[in-house]
């Protein structure tokens, strides 16, 4: 096998972005699963035509569950029709179209922009596709994507501070694994661009002032 050759004609390449993909994607729908059967104290139904007729859906009251005290993380569920920690509300068709695209993309990339070598990107795309694809199952079969991550919860900004809206809280959005892991991808990616972007501009360099050959 060729280190150096496309990410496509590698084995090794297919089985690390399919494995991260698939422990990734499983424990996302897992704790959505888990978590909806469980926090309220009785299990979560969602109605597909009802969230979808319901643009302002609202799950039943509960008090949620802390996790990690003091008031580092609860369990809390809601449901996002919007994107990742709730951006562009009510546009489902929409986000389902731009996963679609987006998880094309990123097959491309891996497929052609990577080199079989590449394992870092591979996993990153891995991530990528499984936190879009795991939010995309939700859009399609539930009319929304669940969440129930809340960070820092009860923790209110510093000199009366508000985030646009109103709301005080330091960190007031409520996200899932799939949230978490495509964020993780993203940065994992830009690492690696921001580590290539800095060894092509040192070869550069170092060609630049190797003496002139006779």
């Amino acid at each position: 096998m060729n280190a150096d050759g496309p990410a496509w004609r590698s084995p090794r390449a297919w089985a690390v972005l399919l494995l991260v993909w698939a422990l990734a994607l499983g424990a996302d729908l897992w704790s959505k699963h888990a978590a909806f059967a469980t926090v309220a104290g009785d299990p979560v139904i969602l109605e597909p035509r009802e969230v979808v007729a319901d643009p302002s859906y609202r799950l039943p009251w509960h008090s949620g569950v802390q996790v990690i005290s003091p008031d580092l993380l609860d369990f809390h569920l809601v449901v996002n029709h919007g994107a990742v920690f709730g951006i562009g509300q009510n546009a489902r068709g929409v986000f389902i179209v731009l996963t679609v695209v987006a998880v094309t993309v990123g097959l491309c990339l891996f497929a052609f922009r990577t080199r079989a070598r590449s394992t870092w990107s591979h996993i990153a795309l891995g991530l990528v596709l499984a936190g879009g694809i795991g939010n995309l199952y939700d859009r399609i079969t539930f009319g929304a994507v669940r969440d129930f991550l809340h960070m820092l919860p009860r923790r209110d900004l510093p000199f009366n501070l508000a985030w646009p809206g109103g709301t005080r809280e330091v960190f007031p959005w409520v996200f899932n694994i799939a949230d978490a892991v495509l964020l993780l991808g993203m940065a994992i990616l830009i690492l690696q661009s921001m580590r290539a972007d800095t060894a092509a501009r040192r070869q550069e360099k170092a060609a630049q002032s190797a003496p002139a050959q006779p």
